[in-house]
């Protein structure tokens, strides 16, 4: 056990231009601090592996060598003086900053994903039908961007394949009105993985609620202020997300704020959003420190907005974490079934991400996924403004709960099929029709894509066939061989409780004959689904790289207004880099 008095050397995986304050760009798989008593200059590593204890080492001086990601460099350079905290299966880097007296915290290596395995194809005959609930989540970009950003590939399991699609908006028709607020768009076309197979491309687009007409807003902004936020990527970018999402809402709309570290409490009572100043200055002087209460930050804020619960107006928790909890119910579980209890008294639940290092991924799809509403993660002020300024209106504002899709396929035409991601939200096929079994929600105005490879009859099959199989009974498909299947929307409007349902076929007779013939938008989802299963490992995605990749995002890119799909591009590039990078390392 490490002790007061002992030199510590901390070693992690850094460039030899990166200094302690910037270490968590390139996690390594072990943290090694070097540690040398005074009194006998015996000196020996230690691996620090377990979550047992905390060993606050806040006054001994560290030095930070170069290392690879598998071994010491041998000539490392001039060591960083600064701090350590030893906790657990991680270190935690402190340094002084040149522009600012007060050190920060970077917490390595303990990022949290829940790995899943990539869908299988299924056998059409067998298993014809397909259900999952709706995802409109994007954190799974922003994360994968973050990563990119520092030279480093993500962890697999940080990717999902649909949200990485559904971070782009997509030119779908739009609905007629809210009280039937989907349209269903559907195009065929030639699959560019494996040739003779095609991809079904489902798109469904949100009715756009105008300024005029939304409803009011009651929001709880839940502010995570422990100690692991305490870095200019969390609570200062916090304050800076929030500050430009009150200058979406007006006088109609009310805002509290509910704070949490060691303890949680009320911060600011619910207040007209119009005295901005009053909201700010309380924002302002919040600072980070102290462990992570966050189930009753959680419980504290769920009280305030049922309090003051507007039954004509929407009324959401915006928690806003690095999903660092530490003090309370910690268990996954237990706080699903807590956020599941809550979210019949019709309040809905954003969440926020922050930060790298610690970030809780697998936390914050829980408290999301179970809280009708969706999570993004913020990495940078562009993804605020994106998230909170110029989509506002879809983040704040469901038009539709309980959203799910369940795809027939016709074995007359389908052998096989696979839908690509989705698959932290795959239900049983009964549940399409149970209203008691809660599924996704959408905002105003959004673009929903869900994508699957389909095998036709007498095209390349993914699954053997068996030798004592029956022949497949065609009949009862014979009067539908123009369809390969039939899409079926259900949805409850956010105020109801019963569950309506919209049914669009996949008409064979439009499907278009080459992969570039299909519509842009539909060209440019494969690209970003592509790049997705790529990151994944590419199991499912034949001879494609990255460079196929690019030339089809590349071509499909369209209108581009803000930029978003230029990103991606350059996203592509620099996963190529690190690619690169990682395969010299080895």
């Amino acid at each position: 056990m490490l002790t007061a008095g002992l030199s510590i050397s901390l070693v992690t995986a850094c460039s030899p231009s990166q200094d302690v304050a910037s270490s968590s760009a390139a996690p390594s798989p072990n943290i090694v601090v070097t540690a040398q008593r005074a009194e006998t200059d015996e000196a020996r590593d230690i691996v620090v592996t377990g979550r047992e204890r905390q060993e606050n080492l806040q006054d001994t001086p560290v030095a930070v060598a170069a290392i690879s990601s598998e071994r010491r460099s041998p000539a490392p350079p001039p060591p960083t003086t600064g701090k350590a905290i030893a906790t657990g299966s991680f270190v935690r880097a402190v340094a002084p900053r040149a522009d600012a007296t007060t050190p920060f915290y970077q917490d390595v290596g303990r990022d949290k994903f829940t790995a899943t395995e990539q869908n299988a194809f299924k056998v059409a005959r067998d298993e014809p039908v397909s259900t999952f609930s709706i995802d409109v989540d994007t954190a799974s970009y922003s994360f994968v961007r973050a990563s990119l950003s520092r030279n480093t590939l993500p962890q697999p399991a940080a990717v999902r394949t649909e949200e990485l699609v559904n971070y782009f908006p997509y030119d779908y028709a739009a609905p007629q009105s809210a009280e039937r607020p989907f349209s269903t768009n559907v195009a065929v076309f030639p699959s560019p993985w494996t040739q003779g197979r095609k991809l079904v491309r489902v798109g469904i687009k949100g009715f756009a609620i105008g300024r005029e007409t939304r409803p009011r807003a009651n929001l709880v902004f839940l502010l995570d202020t422990s100690g692991s936020m305490n870095d200019p990527a969390k609570l200062p970018l916090v304050k800076q997300s929030l500050a430009m999402l009150l200058e979406q809402l007006d006088g109609n709309d009310r805002v509290s704020i509910v704070t949490y570290a060691g303890s949680a409490g009320t911060a600011l009572e619910p207040t007209p959003a119009s005295q901005k100043g009053k909201i700010l200055a309380v924002l302002d002087q919040l600072g980070a420190g102290g462990s992570t209460a966050g189930a009753e930050g959680i419980r504290q804020a769920y009280a305030l907005a049922e309090r003051n619960l507007d039954p004509r107006g929407v009324n959401r928790v915006i928690l806003a974490t690095d999903g660092d909890f530490n003090v309370g119910i910690t268990d996954q579980n237990e706080l699903k079934g807590y956020i599941e209890r809550e979210r019949s008294k019709g309040i809905f639940l954003s969440v926020l991400g922050f930060g790298m290092g610690n970030y809780n991924d697998a936390l914050m799809q829980t408290l999301a996924q179970n809280g009708n509403g969706a999570a993004a993660y913020i990495d940078t002020l562009a993804e605020a403004r994106k998230t909170l300024v110029d989509e506002a209106t879809s983040t704040l504002f469901p038009i539709a709960k309980d959203v799910k899709i369940q795809v027939e396929f016709n074995p007359a035409t389908v052998a096989e099929y696979r839908l690509v991601g989705y698959e932290t939200r795959m239900l049983k096929r009964e549940d399409f029709d149970n209203d008691k079994v809660d599924a996704g929600d959408v905002g105003s105005g959004q673009t929903v894509t869900a994508i699957y490879e389909i095998v036709p009859v007498g095209g390349p099959r993914a699954i053997g066939g068996l030798r004592y199989a029956k022949p497949a009974a065609q009949n009862a498909d014979a009067g539908r061989a123009g369809e390969y299947g039939f899409v079926k929307i259900r949805y409850k409007l956010p105020k109801s409780g019963t569950s309506q349902l919209i049914s669009t076929p996949i008409n064979r007779g439009v499907e278009f004959a080459h992969f570039e013939d299909a519509p842009q938008d539909a060209r440019f989802a494969v690209g970003v689904a592509s790049f997705a299963e790529l990151l994944r490992g590419g199991k499912y995605n034949g001879p494609m790289t990255l460079d196929d990749v690019l030339r089809i995002v590349g071509n499909a890119r369209g209108r581009d207004e803000f930029g978003y799909r230029m990103e991606l591009v350059n996203l592509v590039r620099a996963a190529k880099t690190a690619g690169a990078m990682a395969r010299l390392d080895r």
